[in-house]
């Protein structure tokens, strides 16, 4: 399943490599030598080559494939839920002849993430989630990205609006729009309703491997109170915040992100 030609983003732009997993030609980026180590991005910001990427990219062997139905990958007919997706990063792995990895997971690739490695443990060499969605906060829910413009949007993810020129998608150009408009429906699919998984909670106990739960200091979007939960529910886990971030922690401070995953990932290897 061939993806359709997508626009380009101003900044960072890279092309990405291709492998077919499951019928699905999926785009992926990949640089550096050392620890294998995956990297499941959130609900936007793709076809970039992001600093933080090069950043990490330094210590270990990065791969940060786009999602179906994100980016450069196309929405295949079959997805309808985060298991369809476990199984797919599972295809992923065998199709690069990988048989474990470092895992991280951002934001909505966080919540991805953690249900990868509640299926397959034992692929796992260690487990980084940052700024995680996907378990229920009792009285904070998620706000609705869907009810709000994009400027209210990224004013809300970003600690300090400086950061966002270089990142945000041109909201001018139509194809833009349309690219933006299909991958907001691939999050409708994966995380409309429920914003949660409640199953998750309970087979977080499976994760045997060393897990890393970062917070931003001033997230909006997602409670942190969820990032203190994922860390009691993993064995082996511990929680660092980067200062002077927001939920868009990735893009904010990349360099400070990039050294505390890092340095975790060669304590652990």
């Amino acid at each position: 399943m061939a993806q359709e030609t997508v626009p380009r983003p101003a900044n960072f732009y890279t092309e990405p490599d291709r492998i077919e997993v499951g019928g699905v030609d999926v785009a992926y980026r990949r640089k550096g030598e050392g620890e294998p180590t995956v990297f499941l991005h959130g609900a936007g910001f793709t076809r970039m080559w992001l600093p933080f990427f090069e950043s990490l990219s330094g210590s270990v062997d990065l791969i940060a494939p786009e999602h179906p139905g994100y980016g450069e990958t196309a929405m295949p007919d079959w997805l309808d839920g985060f298991d369809d997706l476990v199984i797919h990063y599972d295809e992923f792995l065998d199709a690069l002849g990988l048989d474990t990895v470092h895992l991280i997971g951002y934001s909505l690739g966080g919540w991805i993430a953690a249900e990868f490695a509640v299926f397959y443990p034992k692929r796992l060499r260690s487990l980084t989630l940052i700024t995680p969605a996907g378990l229920r906060i009792l009285g904070k829910p998620i706000p609705n990205p869907y009810g709000m413009p994009p400027d209210q949007f990224f004013a809300l993810i970003f600690n300090d609006p400086a950061n966002m020129a270089p990142l945000l998608p041109d909201f001018e150009d139509l194809d833009e729009i349309v690219h933006q408009f299909g991958e907001a429906t691939t999050l409708a699919r994966l995380a409309w309703n429920p914003q949660y998984d409640l199953k998750l909670e309970r087979r977080l106990e499976r994760v045997r491997c060393p897990s890393l739960v970062v917070r931003a200091e001033n997230d909006r979007l997602i409670p942190d109170e969820m990032a203190e939960r994922y860390a009691e529910l993993l064995p082996s886990s511990r929680v660092v915040t980067v200062p002077g971030t927001g939920h868009a922690i990735a893009y904010e401070q990349p360099e400070k992100l990039a050294e505390a995953i890092g340095s975790f990932i060669r304590e652990v290897s």
